[in-house]
């Protein structure tokens, strides 16, 4: 950056009283600050790396108070730096404030394959740190292991069930997925079966691999009980919630079995606790009968989640989650979006899949395009029945979507939306809380802010979370980014 963006970025961080997600304050007047180590890694290890800030005192509600000596300080810096495997290039900036100087290093982030950063004098286990909010923390052994797995193309669906013979499988159901894949395939089908087996990622060295008993398992929760799907209907906004009758739950199932009989289930579950609502066309009178959320984009959403959840040792005693709230339906998926994979590219790019043996499988067996259709059809089919975006959080080991059933037809108009949008990035210029949010719009229900107001402004990059792996954190809060 320039003196003139630094400037600008100090007023800013004074403005908000805040660090943000990759924005670091040390108050450097009497030295140079001794421990870098774990913000160096967690902005390393980060897309969008992060810029450390010299010259601030968070203790003084961020006042300048200037750097002893900015040549010592870019020095010690650099020193501190070069104590990462690997090495952090730091770029450093100078600017005057007030008659007092202020200095920036600018910290780039790490392609996935060169990850985890971390401080050598501490190794790979203790010092390898992640961002979240303003606070670094260690990363934990999962996280460590994804980015091991990535680097070395690790997949966990073939690896072989140990516990399980080839007689836990439905051996008629695998015989048709072999002779389908015989088809138009001779040379292929001369193989001995062991070969093939092999070959489809059905077995090694005559034990099942977790994606075929996933696929033609005769009961695989006889093997791992949590490879399921836990699905709940909740009678208000949050978990814990009551109605009058002080009932948690209105209805909860526990779904197991194979991929496709999952798929099937859960779908029977949404279903049958779904409301319908009726919709006459304006323009021909036709009645339509629409379900509270599309089923073909639920669907998309389950199959997303059974094919590609993360199925590692850390994860297997973790369910999927089906979640039906009064006014949203959540799919909590274990793992976080894999590889280089983000948010925004979703339904778009084209990158690794975690799960390619168990994936193929799934595509003959539940009819998944596995054509990244998916998140293009959840959209498509939300829209065509008036209903809000899906929303979708990578949060830091699970992966959300979230389907909210308030037609967009019955908000406010657009004129009034964004005059309370501009209230609203206004009113964030400090950091608030949802329910400070609601309060100042007049509301009374923060999940409908959160839905209406908060959800949009921070897709549109106008509105940041302070603490972003943990959206429903009791302590997040919005900030207003320029």
């Amino acid at each position: 950056m320039v003196p003139e963006n630094l400037v600008e970025l100090v007023r800013t961080i004074r403005m908000q009283q805040a660090e943000m997600q990759n924005i670091e304050v040390k108050a450097a007047h009497k030295g140079c600050p001794t421990k870098l180590y774990d913000t160096l890694s967690s902005f390393s290890n980060q897309d969008n790396g992060g810029i450390i800030v010299f010259g601030l005192d968070e203790t003084q509600k961020f006042s300048i108070t200037g750097v002893y000596d900015l040549q010592d300080l870019q020095k010690k810096v650099k020193d501190q730096c070069l104590q990462m495997v690997p090495p952090v290039l730091a770029v450093f900036t100078i600017a005057e404030m007030d008659g007092k100087y202020v200095c920036s290093a600018e910290i780039p982030g790490l392609d996935i394959s060169n990850r985890p950063c971390y401080y050598k004098g501490a190794g790979r286990l203790k010092g390898s740190f992640v961002r979240v909010g303003d606070a670094d923390l260690h990363m934990t052994d999962y996280e460590l292991y994804s980015l091991e797995a990535f680097r070395k193309h690790l997949h966990d669906d073939e690896r072989p069930v140990e516990r399980a013979g080839m007689n836990a499988l439905d051996m008629e159901a695998v015989q048709q997925y072999v002779n389908e894949k015989k088809e138009g395939h001779p040379k292929f089908a001369q193989l001995e079966k062991d070969v093939i087996y092999d070959m489809l990622n059905i077995s090694r060295q005559g034990m099942p691999t977790l994606a075929a008993l996933m696929n033609f398992g005769i009961y695989p929760q006889g093997y791992f009980p949590q490879l399921g799907i836990t699905a709940v209907v909740v009678p208000g906004l949050e978990i814990g919630d009551t109605n009058r009758q002080d009932i948690r739950f209105i209805d909860n199932k526990r779904i197991e079995g194979t991929l496709a009989g999952m798929v099937r289930e859960a779908l029977a579950f949404c279903r049958r606790n779904m409301k319908t609502r009726t919709v006459i066309d304006k323009k021909t009178g036709e009645r339509h009968d629409w379900t509270e959320y599309p089923v073909a984009a639920i669907r998309e959403a389950i199959l997303n989640a059974v094919i590609h959840r993360d199925y590692s040792f850390y994860t297997e005693s973790i369910p999927i989650q089906l979640d039906m709230f009064a006014d949203r339906l959540e799919i909590h998926s274990p793992g976080s979006l894999y590889g280089r994979m983000t948010v925004e590219q979703l339904g778009v790019a084209r990158t690794d899949i975690r799960n390619p043996a168990l994936a193929v499988m799934a595509e003959s067996l539940t009819e998944a395009e596995n054509r990244y259709s998916g998140i293009p059809t959840m959209r498509r089919e939300m829209k065509a029945q008036g209903l809000p975006e899906p929303v979708f959080e990578n949060r830091r080991n699970e992966f959300v979507v979230i389907f909210y059933n308030e037609p967009v037809s019955s908000m406010s108009s657009d004129d009034e939306m964004h005059r309370d949008e501009d209230s609203i990035l206004m009113f964030c210029k400090i950091p608030r809380s949802r329910q400070e949010i609601t309060e100042f719009l007049g509301l009374k229900t923060s999940g409908y802010v959160v839905k209406r107001y908060i959800t949009p402004l921070i897709q549109a990059g106008k509105l940041q979370m302070t603490v972003p792996d943990q959206p429903r954190s009791r302590y997040q809060k919005y900030i207003y980014v320029k």
